[in-house]
Formats: structure tokens, sequence, C-alpha cells
């Protein structure tokens, strides 16, 4: 589902440098709302139920091939059947040549052809992944992302508590920018979720003190970065006084950001600690625990192994 977003035809045209055989009646403002794409072997023969007359239409050498070994008349029935539905658009792949009677089916039922000289798998596979990102659920979130040992950690907390400030640090550290206040987020997947800047503050991060600075200009194109799954996050807060702080990370913390789960650390905030740090750290013990090894567990079960072989030669005394 794309929740009401849309690709317009005209955008996909000129992205992968197709070809307008014939275009249907303001085809470059027709809508794409599907993210699928078919390749309509079955329609071809004849079989349309389940047909879904919104997904742009795929011919591929199987199809096109098919369609040239049938009689003249045949191969018309057939085209006509096909352009007669609602389809957004047929694409004819690898720059094979469209039949005539496709061209007239087209022209009769003001459907828009379209040619590319990309493989078909390729193209489909390119298309999809366009219209995924395009379509995709997404929402802002405030915070700041960056790009840490490989790692979208997405700094989250209140207003002025040194999101920003960190983010700068760990810049001069090697990392890279991708967002600074507000992040856009977009599910690309069952559980995957990539986040981006607006691009009205692309690149730029506000410092109180200091103001706008372009990061780019600062500390080079190697800072920054357009995008980025992201993969944790850190929620920055003031440090409170008798406020108990996980001390062992063995309990697991998660937040949901567009229905998928992801795993959260909570970060004190107060003078004389080094937060570019522990971020870091907090980074890289993300991805050791991705890889199947877990610190604080090895630690807590050596601690329990050691009272447990104390226990045994207390009982053997």
């Amino acid at each position: 589902m794309s929740g009401g977003r849309y690709v317009e035809l005209g955008a996909l045209i000129r992205e992968f440098d197709l070809k307008v055989i014939h275009g249907g009646r303001d085809y470059e403002k027709l809508r794409i709302e599907k993210t699928n794409i078919n390749r309509p072997g079955l329609q071809l023969v004849g079989f349309y139920d389940y047909f879904d007359c919104q997904r742009i239409q795929l011919l591929g050498r199987v199809e096109w091939t098919y369609l040239r070994g049938l009689p003249a008349e045949e191969r018309q029935m057939r085209c006509d059947e096909l352009l007669s539905r609602p389809i957004p658009a047929v694409i004819i792949a690898r720059g094979l040549e469209p039949f005539p009677e496709l061209i007239d089916a087209a022209k009769r039922h003001d459907r828009t052809v379209l040619l590319s000289d990309q493989n078909t798998a390729q193209l489909q596979s390119h298309m999809l992944g366009s219209l995924t990102r395009a379509l995709s659920p997404r929402i802002t979130r405030h915070g700041v992302l960056m790009e840490i040992y490989g790692e979208g950690v997405l700094l989250v907390g209140e207003s002025g508590v040194g999101k920003s400030e960190t983010a700068v640090e760990l810049m001069k550290r090697g990392h890279r920018l991708i967002a600074d206040d507000a992040v856009d987020i977009c599910r690309t997947g069952t559980q995957l979720l990539e986040g981006s800047a607006p691009e009205l503050i692309r690149y730029y991060v506000e410092l109180r003190g200091i103001g706008i600075i372009d990061v780019r200009r600062l500390f080079g194109m190697a800072a920054v970065k357009d995008n980025q799954q992201i993969d944790m996050v850190i929620n920055m807060e003031q440090w409170r006084e008798g406020m108990i702080y996980d001390r062992l990370g063995l309990e697991n913390q998660y937040t949901t950001i567009l229905d998928v789960e992801l795993p959260m650390v909570t970060i004190p905030v107060k003078p004389g600690r080094n937060l570019s740090v522990i971020v870091e750290v907090a980074a890289l013990n993300n991805r050791t625990r991705k890889m199947g090894y877990n610190a604080a567990q090895e630690f807590t079960d050596q601690i329990n192994a050691h009272f447990d072989r104390q226990l045994a030669q207390q009982g053997q005394q």
C-alpha cells in the first residue's frame, strides 16, 4: 500500500530513459500507485483472473516471442484484450520492435506504450526499487541520523540535549551525517527502514551559539551521505539523580517505527561524559550482537559459573 503516495509516469519515463512509442491522453501526469510490475504472460493466453490493471505491464523476450508466433488476427485479439483494460502503460524491454497490432490497440484504447533498451530483468528490478522507495510508508522524526562503522544510528531526545554537537564530534572522528534535526524515514522492506534528510535542510547542521553550518564545506563530501538503513536508536536524555540506569546491558529495549521494531539504548547525558565515544561503542556493540555475540550475557554467565563453583566447593567442605 502506498498510503496515498504516487509517482507520475512522466517521472519514470525520464528516470529510466524510456522512449514513448504512443502516449495516452495526459500520460505524463498519470499516477502510478502500485509498486509491483506485471509480466503479462498468463494474460496473453487469456487468463485475467486476479489481474491488477493498476500495475505497469512489462513485455520481455518471452512475451514478445509468444506474440510473434501467433497469427496476425489472434495477435490483434490478445493485444486488444490486454490494452482494453485501464493499465498505466506497457513497456517493451530489450529494444524489441513493437508489433503494429499492439500500437493499433494502444491508439484504440488510449493507452501508453513505451520502449526500453535495458535487459528485462534489470529494468524490472531497478524500476521496482525506484517505485518501492517512492511509494513506501513514510514518517518524519525529530533527531539526527548518522552512519557509524556501517551502522545506521538514529539519535533522538529532547531539543538541546546535545544530539547535533555529538554528531559534529562523530564527523570529526570519521563518521558520516545523513540528517540533522528532521529525518525522513521510509519502510523499504518488511523489517527495513531507510532514513534521509529533507531536501531543504540536507547537509546542514544547527549548533546553538554558532548557527547553521554546511557540513560539506567544513568537513568535505566524505562526511555526508544521502541515505542509510536504520539499525538502532539511541535515546539521549538528561541525567536524573536517583534514576536507575541499566549497567550490564541485559535489558533489551526496543522502539517501533512504521511497525518495524528497532533496538534502542538510553544514554544519560551529563557534563564530563564523552558522548561521541559512547555512541561509537553502542554502534559497535549493536553490530556484534547482530553477529551473535552478547558481551553482557557472556559476562553474566561467567559470574554465575563462578558462584556455582564457589557454592559447589563450600558444599564439599
